[in-house]
C-alpha cells in the first residue's frame, strides 16, 4: 500500500544522510521506523488500558508473594 507523508526538512536531511551513508533506501528506514514505532505504540496503549482497569479495580492483580508460592519459588 502506497502512503505519502511530509517530513520536516531536518528529518528529511537526517533520513537522506542515513540512507546515503549505509547504502540502504529511505523506504527501508521508514519501514523500520514504522514497524518498531508501531510495536512501541501498541505496547504503550495496551499497557495503559490495563493500568486503567487496575485503577478501576476491574483487572485481576496477583501479589508477588502469591505468584512465588504458586510457582513453588519459596521452597
Amino acid at each position: 500500500m502506497a502512503t505519502s507523508i511530509r517530513l520536516e526538512p531536518e528529518t528529511e536531511r537526517r533520513l537522506n544522510f542515513l540512507a546515503t551513508s549505509t547504502g540502504r533506501t529511505k523506504a527501508y528506514y521508514l519501514r523500520e521506523i514504522i514497524d518498531h514505532g508501531l510495536t512501541d505504540l501498541e505496547d504503550y496503549y495496551l499497557a495503559a488500558e490495563v493500568l486503567e482497569r487496575v485503577r478501576k479495580n476491574t483487572e485481576v492483580v496477583h501479589s508477588v508473594a502469591d505468584v512465588r508460592q504458586d510457582l513453588g519459588l519459596d521452597d
